[in-house]
């Protein structure tokens, strides 16, 4: 539509997301936002609406969707505990630098302050977990909200942005004009490349001898998976990732030695305090990678790249920094380095991971006899082998972390997984949202969603969208009856009591089924090979239940209070609660 046209401010709204190129957005109306609904109803945009179940499903529904395509996802709520029930996502979406734009309808201006029905000061409980946010009265600012919101989520390091639009301001007349923001004062999305830091940082790089390259979700926000594989190829050390930096590299790339952190590979972490320089690219030194900081890497150079100027020197002391888009560092970085192998370096990793193979792995991935359930890591080997190239989404939590560890990830974007929050809920609307986002590409790959028994039901009435629209997520439930990372931790830090992680569960197949979902429950191997080609092949939505063992561990694990070297392969304990107790640490898990 050409500029100057005169609507009313919702019109402006829908006008404005179909500029920005917004194909489709979640959400669930009510009083607040009813003229945006009575607008996109009458729209002639080609946009999808879908609606969901509640509205902490539409922001990780946007989330998934963002995360796959690379683009805002959107989302929609009304006022009150609608706009309130979007925070959960918007915090996940902030800590994990995931693009979401969310809109909330407000009481009308004059109300504002009133206590009015629904009236919540959303602006000022998002405003410390978005990267900007609006409170728009005049419908003649929605439009210039809606551009500069978009180019806020989606530059720089990416983030959530909220846009709440009083009653009136969707109401009232206005001209639509459309200018795409391409700057914001005093925001500088993409930090000036430091070529003299790019050139001090290869010096150090060209001087190791025992280098490790740690990298996390920069990478892929950046677009630079190519130049990474390329610095590899030249420099063909060993590479670890964080959670979220999983699918940067593919599963089978011969550099990458696995996850870091509190239940990554055993040589990865081992290897962060024997390395001689240690090169973090787009991650954050989470503590969840760097356990305790006053015994991580003491003995390294620490070359640091990062678009965000905060995160140097936040945890970790940097040797040499460079601040820019990854991408752009990369490139420049290249140039610099010079071919080298690592002979010494790669057998000591081999001796690590031998161990890790030894005592874990095998572990984990063994043949259970008839009678016994299965381990999680034999389920997600099975459904390996069934989905050659898929997009992995998990909750949060035991097998969260399983996954983190064997899922073979082959194409770049392939994973979606909460990371920074640890969002238990996350699995199933981002599984939904990830699957439309891979829907519209030329190619589509399957969504296998691999969710635990506590985390599907916080989420669990999504599943109904899933029948709606029949969006083919294949949803595997790990079934152990229990909240399995917190009873691990009671098992291992709390003498075995099991303080109310023991969950009675529903009939998930029978729930499935009451959602027009067809499923499937099974308890040993045999019937899972069959069961999971019989999901892989169904044309729409699909539950699997497996019930796996009851009381089952996840290894290595960094005790709390431990170095990242001090890797626990067993339950066999090494320290006791009394040295590092865990309980100031004991998140949502």
């Amino acid at each position: 539509m050409a500029d100057g046209h005169a609507m009313t401010g919702a019109d402006a709204l829908i006008h404005s997301l179909d500029a920005e190129g917004v194909t489709t957005i979640f959400g669930y109306p009510g009083g607040a936002i009813m003229p945006v609904y009575d607008a996109l109803e009458r729209s002639t945009a080609a946009m999808k609406h879908v609606l969901m179940r509640h509205e902490q499903g539409a922001v990780h529904a946007a989330q998934g969707w963002a995360r796959v395509k690379g683009q805002a996802g959107v989302c929609f709520a009304t006022s009150g505990p609608g706009a309130a029930n979007l925070l959960t996502g918007i915090a996940d979406a902030y800590m994990d630098s995931t693009p979401v734009v969310c809109i909330t309808g407000q009481v009308f201006e004059h109300l504002l302050g009133s206590d009015a029905f629904q009236e919540l000061d959303v602006i000022s409980m998002a405003a410390p977990v978005t990267k900007w946010c609006i409170q728009v009265t005049q419908a003649a600012d929605i439009a210039p909200a809606v551009a500069k919101a978009f180019y806020v989520a989606q530059s720089g390091r990416p983030g959530p942005v909220l846009i709440d639009i009083t009653k009136n301001a969707q109401m009232e007349v206005c001209e639509w004009r459309h200018n795409r923001c391409i700057s914001v004062p005093a925001y500088q999305a993409l930090p000036k490349l430091d070529v003299a830091a790019v050139e001090q940082a290869a010096e150090l790089i060209n001087q190791a001898q025992k280098p490790l390259l740690i990298f996390g979700q920069g990478v892929t926000l950046s677009g630079a998976e190519s130049l990474l594989s390329d610095l590899l190829s030249l420099l063909p050390m060993p590479a670890a990732s964080t959670a979220l930096g999983l699918s940067a590299l593919p599963s089978d790339h011969p550099c990458l030695i696995g996850m870091l952190g509190m239940h990554g590979h055993y040589a990865a972490n081992k290897m962060t305090n024997e390395c001689d320089v240690l090169i973090a690219m787009g991650m954050r030194f989470d503590d969840r990678v760097t356990s305790d900081l006053s015994k991580y890497a003491r003995q390294a150079k620490v070359v640091h790249f990062d678009i965000d100027a905060s995160e140097i020197n936040k945890n970790v002391a940097t040797d040499v920094a460079v601040v820019a888009d990854l991408k752009a560092s990369l490139a420049s970085l290249m140039p610099h380095l010079k071919a080298k192998v690592y002979e010494p370096w790669w057998a000591q990793h081999n001796q690590h991971q031998s161990l890790e193979q030894q005592q874990v792995t095998v572990t984990d991935l063994v043949s259970t006899a008839s009678d016994e359930l299965m381990t999680m890591a034999v389920v997600v080997r099975a459904l390996n082998e069934q989905f050659n190239d898929a997009i992995w989404v998990t909750d949060v939590g035991q097998h969260q972390m399983v996954a983190c560890r064997y899922a073979k990830l082959k194409s770049k974007r392939c994973w979606v997984t909460s990371g920074g929050l640890g969002t238990m809920g996350f699995c199933l609307p981002a599984a939904l949202g990830a699957q439309m986002a891979a829907q519209q590409s030329a190619k589509p790959k399957p969504v296998v969603a691999v969710v635990g028994d506590g985390g599907l039901q916080m989420t669990v009435q999504e599943m109904a969208v899933l029948k709606q629209h029949q969006i083919p997520v294949k949803v595997v439930v790990m079934n152990n009856e229990y909240l399995g990372m917190v009873r691990q931790w009671q098992e291992l830090y709390f003498e075995q009591r099991y303080a109310e992680t023991a969950i009675e569960n529903p009939d998930f197949c029978a729930l499935a089924a009451a959602y027009g979902i067809d499923n499937q429950q099974v308890d040993s191997h045999k019937a899972l090979v069959s069961a999971i080609t019989t999901m892989a092949n169904h044309n729409g939505p699909y539950l699997l239940e497996v019930r796996v063992k009851k009381e089952g561990n996840v290894f290595p694990i960094i005790t709390p209070g431990a170095s990242v070297s001090e890797m626990q392969l067993s339950t066999v304990m090494e320290t006791t609660i009394e040295q590092n107790n865990p309980i100031n640490s004991g998140e949502q898990q």
